[in-house]
């Protein structure tokens, strides 16, 4: 069994060479360019392990280690890219969840949003929807862009089918799904455990949190809970 820490670590010689012959030509030796007469023969004689006691690397394990070492030791910073950066949101709320959306890969802030659609056979579905998660996990240039609507699916925070009577609470990457006795479902947030009151009727939706209806013909029902992250004290 090999232990992947102490792999990186004995791999880390390879970063000496920059192509695979070069690796082979540190097991060639004086000697063996004087007997042979060519170093084509003497790094194939090398490559087949006879110009080394321990263990001989091929051509595609060489690369593949010598890439683990670099992306271990010097990463690629890949900076977060904006879906709706180079697009015309095509609705009201699509133009409301592009403004926030930076703010939510940058975990600034958190929205979540609350959503009610119709099926075809005018069926009602609703949701709660961690839009940071949702922005991980899934692609949305195709809502930005208009060409798919947005819909709660089974995995978000809350899913509810008025028809089947189907219910699902999920906890995502930044929220916990609670049923208070008294006051209903809430949100926790993760980070800083504040708490998101979904409640229409109460009077605020909680600490740090703003509530916002967006009216949009194309949706029954939007309302965007937006939660600024504070630093745990």
């Amino acid at each position: 069994m090999t232990v992947v820490g102490t792999q990186i670590n004995s791999d880390k010689r390879l970063l000496e060479f920059e192509t695979y012959e070069d690796y082979l030509d540190s097991l060639v030796t004086f000697v063996d360019l004087g007997y042979l007469g060519n170093l084509s023969i003497a790094r194939q004689l090398a490559e087949l392990g006879y110009r080394c006691t321990g263990e001989t690397l091929s051509k595609d394990t060489f690369y593949r280690r010598l890439k683990a070492v670099k992306d271990l030791l010097f990463p690629i910073y890949k900076p977060y890219e904006l879906t709706s950066e180079l697009v015309t949101p095509s609705s009201n709320i699509l133009e409301e969840l592009a403004l926030r959306e930076r703010s939510n890969r940058l975990k600034i802030i958190s929205t979540i949003i609350f959503i009610r659609n119709l099926t075809k056979l005018q069926f009602e579905v609703s949701g709660y929807i961690d839009f940071s998660d949702r922005l991980e996990k899934e692609n949305w240039l195709p809502y930005f862009q208009g060409k798919k609507k947005i819909w709660p699916c089974t995995s978000d925070l809350a899913y509810y089918h008025w028809r089947t009577g189907k219910t699902c609470l999920n906890k995502t990457s930044n929220y916990q799904p609670i049923i208070d006795p008294k006051l209903g479902l809430r949100f926790k947030h993760c980070y800083d455990r504040h708490f998101i009151n979904v409640d229409p009727g109460a009077p605020s939706p909680g600490i740090y949190t703003t509530r916002i209806r967006i009216r949009s013909p194309e949706y029954e029902h939007v309302i965007l809970y937006d939660h600024v992250l504070r630093s745990i004290s």
